[in-house]
């Protein structure tokens, strides 16, 4: 196909594909999110089929996978090091945004248990695995094409090259279950959570649907294509992702694991009350602004040298943990911030009540006279859903 937009990241062919994928999608983001999970369970059992078919045949379009494993290291010493090091930053940065979006889709568990072990299992388990497929097939290139080539979707192009009929039903195959696997991606990193953040920001105008759509439409605004023009490009990209969403998780983790020891007030949390818990300074939790400013501060030197500046090496080494250094900056600028000037909701107000004041409000026995609220099990908490909020409204 001609190529009538050259210069611009991308080419006619490339995206005429994207433009279609894109009108595709739309139709998946009408459904609420209770009723999108039965497209997460087909491609729960597809992707991973699609996957090990690739590597498969990869390794044997290779010769075997010990060609592939033994193939000379590019760096030596030290850097080879920091290689290995960024790299796992860049794992990081691939479910980053699935680590702050978490609570959109866990809030519709059933049980306060539910959620632990399957994520627990399977997204080490699951991001190792598609990690060790990526590694072996961008590396396997070298033997089959004779040139590296970065990225796996290009080395199953290169399988149409000269194919026979049965490679190119191969490949449409595996690029169709990949396709539904980009979808759903989009849909949990992307879309439920733009929607759900938008319907928090303002709920007068936005529902979970009207989000999802308008992020569709930004997500075209920002010419995605011009991220992928190479290798290079994309995981500088994926490591400035990750300072700002590090800041962010290291904010939530301090506020909700350190700081108020996993106590809630659930009305409070949807009050627009000026004396509200969570409603801070004019709308606005200056507590988390700063902490979430000084976790991209400790990293922003050493990014200005991942494009082009000339930096100290200190700041680049900084930079190439940038995930946990931002993560635990924030986290522990926080919980300093909140021990100068607490906070309303902390365990400590929590533990000064005992547990017959707190049955006075809840009106009836838990049973656990004499005891402080701290030895109360979730047994008890699960009898009210609204128990943090009628406790901290005495």
């Amino acid at each position: 196909m001609h190529n009538g937009i050259p210069n611009s990241g991308t080419t006619t062919f490339e995206f005429m594909c994207f433009f279609l994928f894109c009108l595709g999608s739309l139709p998946a983001l009408w459904f609420p999110v209770e009723k999108i999970r039965h497209l997460f369970t087909v491609k729960s059992y597809l992707v991973p089929i699609a996957g090990i078919a690739f590597l498969i045949w990869t390794i044997k379009k290779a010769g075997g996978i010990g060609p592939i494993v033994h193939q000379p290291a590019t760096l030596e010493g030290s850097d080879l090091a920091w290689a290995v090091v960024k790299s796992f930053m860049n794992c990081l940065a691939n479910f980053a945004a699935l680590i702050i979006n978490d609570p959109d889709f866990t809030r519709f568990s059933t049980t306060r248990k539910s959620y632990v072990w399957s994520q627990a299992l399977t997204i080490p388990i699951g991001f190792a695995l598609t990690s060790f497929i990526g590694i072996i097939v961008s590396s396997s290139s070298t033997l089959i094409v004779g040139e590296t080539l970065w990225s796996p979707l290009a080395v199953l192009g290169a399988f149409l090259n000269n194919g026979s009929g049965g490679a190119r039903t191969g490949v449409f195959l595996i690029s169709a279950v990949f396709t539904l696997a980009q979808l759903g991606t989009n849909i949990a990193a992307n879309s439920i959570s733009a929607g759900t953040d938008l319907t928090a920001l303002f709920p007068r105008f936005f529902n979970i649907r009207r989000g999802s759509y308008l992020c569709a439409m930004i997500g075209l605004a920002m010419c995605p294509w011009k991220l992928l023009e190479s290798s290079n490009q994309f995981t500088t990209y994926l490591s400035a992702y990750t300072v700002f969403l590090s800041s962010i998780a290291g904010v939530i983790a301090s506020d909700y694991y350190v700081v108020r020891k996993g106590y809630l007030s659930i009305s409070e949390l949807y009050s627009f009350d000026k004396e509200s818990a969570y409603m801070g300074t004019y709308g606005l939790s200056w507590r988390g602004f700063a902490a979430y400013i000084a976790g991209i501060l400790i990293n922003v030197v050493g990014f200005a040298g991942a494009v082009g500046a000339d930096v100290p090496i200190g700041a680049t080494y900084v930079y190439n943990l940038s995930y946990f250094t931002g993560f635990l900056v924030a986290m522990i600028v926080y919980y300093a911030l909140c021990k100068i000037r607490p906070p309303r909701l902390i365990k400590e107000k929590w533990s000064e009540l005992s547990v017959e004041e707190v049955e006075e409000v809840l009106g009836f026995s838990t049973g656990y006279e004499g005891q402080k609220p701290d030895d109360i099990n979730d047994d008890v908490v699960d009898k009210k859903d609204d128990f943090s909020a009628k406790v901290y409204s005495v």
